[in-house]
């Protein structure tokens, strides 16, 4: 039986308010967390995006889940050898059930230094090398590294886990799936998509985690709810590589009229019908996931967290 879990979304809730829905998410009965690490929200009705690290070091306080990064992008904006530091020290402050979910990103976060943003294949050669530089400093000892994209020198983390911290990639793509399956600890994807989950696990992964997530909008108005979602997460709705080549939120926001109400409709579950909920959850059952995070757009947090305690999780966890 997959493992289901809560998804924080950086870019739409303060510190406190992401912090208040981890204790929330607890109380419901999910069983992990993942939790955005964005440096730009989508769009400016989003209207936050927090420093995940500092966050994250609220919640180890607030509960005892289990936290991933989904994802975090340790190749550009941020080096990987500070951000294996911030991984090893979470790990640490939740007793060991920290992952690092990782991925190529996006130029919205990752262009704010003024460095030319990659094509695909450059961004995968740098997050592998990232990845190789990461596990090492897990080790606790002192390394230096001359790379093709990166230089290390003299470097060791003094606090580390007991344990290395493990590295999920994320992909959605058959070049990043079979990225993940050589060289990660676990697979994310954000589509109940079999055919790449079997790829995964054909191409290295067998006996590793697959995690995947999907946003919802509960609310007792569907309507009102696929104009939530609209306005919030429209941007999840463009194709192709728009999400990775745009800069800004306003050029998603330029880009919202193409998404029409209609298109909320058909691919995000909106209102309180319990099945449909459940019917989104169970396609990545069926596709093999082992953890399933799920996401509540908009302000009805805690109606969200009620419904799915009382009708939606149950279900699932027959």
């Amino acid at each position: 039986m997959p493992e289901y879990g809560y998804f924080l979304a950086s870019e739409e809730f303060r510190p406190a308010d992401l912090v208040e829905q981890a204790r929330m998410a607890e109380q419901a009965g999910f069983q992990s967390l993942w939790i955005s690490d964005h440096y730009h929200p989508w769009n400016d009705a989003q209207g936050e995006s927090p420093f995940v690290w500092s966050v994250i070091g609220a919640i180890s306080e607030a509960v005892s889940l289990p936290v991933e990064t989904a994802v975090t992008c340790p190749t550009v904006r941020i080096h990987p050898a500070v951000v294996a530091q911030a991984a090893a020290t979470c790990a640490v402050m939740t007793n060991g059930r920290f992952r690092l979910g990782v991925g190529t990103g996006e130029a919205l976060n990752e262009h704010i230094l003024g460095h030319v943003w990659p094509p695909a294949s450059v961004r995968l050669e740098m997050l592998e090398e990232a990845i190789l530089i990461m596990r090492r400093l897990f080790s606790g000892e002192e390394i230096s590294h001359y790379g093709s994209h990166y230089r290390v020198e003299n470097a060791r983390l003094y606090t580390v886990p007991d344990e290395p911290v493990p590295i999920d990639i994320s992909g959605f793509g058959p070049a990043a799936t079979a990225l993940a399956a050589r060289v990660g600890d676990g697979y994310i994807t954000m589509m109940p998509d079999e055919e790449m989950v079997t790829q995964f696990r054909k191409g290295g992964g067998h006996g590793k985690p697959v995690l995947g997530g999907t946003k919802v909008c509960y609310g007792t108005d569907r309507d009102e709810a696929v104009r939530t979602v609209r306005r919030l997460w429209s941007n999840q709705l463009l194709p192709g590589e728009m999400g990775q080549i745009l800069p800004s939120p306003r050029h998603f926001e330029q880009l919202q009229p193409l998404i029409t109400e209609e298109m909320v409709r058909e691919n995000t579950v909106c209102g309180d019908d319990a099945d449909a909920h459940v019917s989104a959850l169970d396609a990545f059952a069926e596709a093999g996931f082992d953890r399933i995070y799920v996401n509540q757009i908009g302000p009805d947090q805690r109606g969200f967290f009620d419904f799915y305690r009382t009708k939606v999780l149950p279900q699932l966890q027959r």
